[in-house]
């Protein structure tokens, strides 16, 4: 029996990844069905399963902290927009950019020795 190369390779969803989207595609879906729950669902699914790897891969103090800046990053890109007037997906995406960054930098780069995950 034989593996797939993705199988092989360990190849995994990054957190980064999540990230991006809970934000983004979060306020999409809100945006596009006028229902605010429903796109707070996405950045909380999103949300979810960053932490749940952040806890797996690095720790729970890392944990708290990327989720301290993901909860910052959706209160600031609402700054952004109603407060200061950028246009909101102007506001989404720099918050969105910055948040996922951070996150690879922290959370998903493979560090000095370690072994690709």
């Amino acid at each position: 029996m034989t593996s797939s190369p993705l199988t092989r390779a360990g190849t995994r969803v990054p957190s980064a990844v999540l990230v991006a989207v809970g934000l983004a595609a979060g306020f999409a879906v809100a945006q596009g069905t006028g229902v605010r729950a429903l796109g707070g669902a996405v950045f909380a699914l999103g949300g979810l399963g960053a932490a749940w790897l952040w806890v797996r891969h690095r720790s729970w103090a890392v944990a708290l902290g990327l989720g301290a800046l993901y909860i910052g990053a959706f209160v600031l890109a609402h700054v952004l927009a109603l407060g200061v007037g950028l246009a909101s997906w102007l506001a989404v995406s720099l918050v969105t950019i910055a948040a996922a960054g951070v996150t690879y930098a922290v959370a998903d780069r493979p560090r000095a020795g370690e072994l690709p995950r």
